[in-house]
């Protein structure tokens, strides 16, 4: 995997499983080497956007408390259109449903080192 050069890329990671959001969060930061905070609910990671800033791609479950992942990317494209959502999910049914709901991307779980990494660099490299 090579890194991706591209400055200023902020990443929200929304998982409630504290071992899938550290994988993420550790790939992340070693594959892209930018700015990833972890969230483990919808609604927190909300609040954090509402209260001090935007990201430029966010990952979130789908099925998570407080904002499920649907509801969080609808009012975080409606606050920063143009920004990637990549939607995640134990159920793998649930991808036409993503996109048709306006995922960027989808990967169901678990999910391998490679297929995030190809999305999240996709998502850096065309914008």
């Amino acid at each position: 995997m090579n890194q991706v050069n591209i400055p200023n890329v902020k990443i929200a990671v929304i998982d409630d499983d504290l071992m899938v959001r550290d994988f993420m969060v550790t790939v992340l930061m070693y594959c892209v080497n930018r700015d990833v905070l972890s969230f483990d609910n919808g609604l927190a990671a909300w609040r954090y956007i509402e209260d001090y800033e935007s990201f430029d791609i966010i990952i979130s479950e789908i099925d998570v408390s407080g904002l499920n992942g649907f509801e969080l990317m609808a009012k975080f494209k409606e606050k920063s259109p143009g920004k990637k959502c990549l939607l995640m999910s134990d159920n793998p049914a649930n991808e036409q449903l993503a996109r048709d709901s306006g995922a960027d991307a989808f990967l169901a779980k678990p999910v391998s080192v490679n297929n995030l990494f190809d999305v999240v660099q996709t998502f850096v490299v065309r914008g």
